[in-house]
């Protein structure tokens, strides 16, 4: 599509435009630069011209699906010898992560600690 033609974009998207740019030029704008502000807001608004395809994805959703799986199975697999209160795991926990595992514990104190202290705390070997 050459810089300029307006043939892809829907007739609801060149009155949105036409309107816009007449409002601009209400208000003293020049022409060129009322009509450039104009699909500029429309372009922002809607993505630009007409989609070929219309659903979007290229990607069939029997694929989607076997790539989710897949993903999911790497994750499992990441996670895999680490218990959820191994000293490894803890490690690799935010602080933010370890207070609540320790409020689920009902470990006293567990606000001002550390989080080194809060991994030692939690059975870590922090």
């Amino acid at each position: 599509m050459p810089r300029g033609d307006k043939d892809k974009y829907t007739d609801k998207q060149k009155r949105k435009a036409e309107h816009i740019e007449e409002s601009y030029e209400r208000k003293g704008m020049s022409e060129g630069q009322a009509e450039a502000r104009a699909w500029a807001t429309v372009n922002k608004q809607s993505g630009g011209g007409e989609r070929s395809g219309g659903s979007g994805s290229k990607t069939p959703s029997g694929e989607k699906k076997t790539a989710r799986s897949d993903s999911a199975k790497r994750a499992a697999k990441t996670r895999e010898g680490h218990s959820r209160n191994s000293g490894a795991s803890l490690e690799t926990q935010s602080k933010e992560s370890l207070l609540k595992e320790a409020r689920s514990q009902d470990i006293k104190g567990r606000s001002t600690m550390t989080k080194a202290e809060l991994i030692k705390a939690l059975g870590g070997r922090g």
